[in-house]
């Protein structure tokens, strides 16, 4: 993420999300794949955390931020959603390849783990 969309965001401006074409591009996935972010009578249901991070690129990698061999601190968003888990096994892996290649990073950091839900029901 840019850092003028990150400081656009601290104050306040939330279409600064849809301007940023990385972030766009990982939301409209969300929106798009429908084993992502489906909470039944809610879709492209997603959690945006804002922050930052730190990296050292080595001497091989062609980063996307940074030069190789210096320590970076770059602006991020942690991007958080949801696999149905009724979802098929073919929905999962296309809505995964979908968010790898919308992500801009040599090397993308997606993280899967389990969860147990709790909602209540919808009358």
């Amino acid at each position: 993420m840019a850092e003028a969309t990150l400081a656009a965001l601290i104050a306040g401006d939330r279409s600064a999300l849809d301007r940023d074409p990385t972030f766009a591009a990982m939301q409209q996935v969300i929106r798009d794949e429908p084993a992502l972010g489906d909470f039944g009578t809610y879709q492209g249901v997603a959690e945006i955390g804002l922050g930052w991070e730190t990296f050292a690129p080595t001497p091989g990698a062609n980063p996307t931020l940074g030069t190789p061999g210096e320590t970076s601190v770059s602006p991020t968003v942690t991007l958080t959603t949801w696999i149905n888990d009724l979802a098929a096994p073919e929905q999962i892996e296309a809505a995964l390849a979908a968010l790898l290649a919308a992500h801009p990073w040599e090397v993308p950091v997606i993280e899967m783990t389990e969860t147990r839900m709790l909602v209540r029901p919808i009358p």
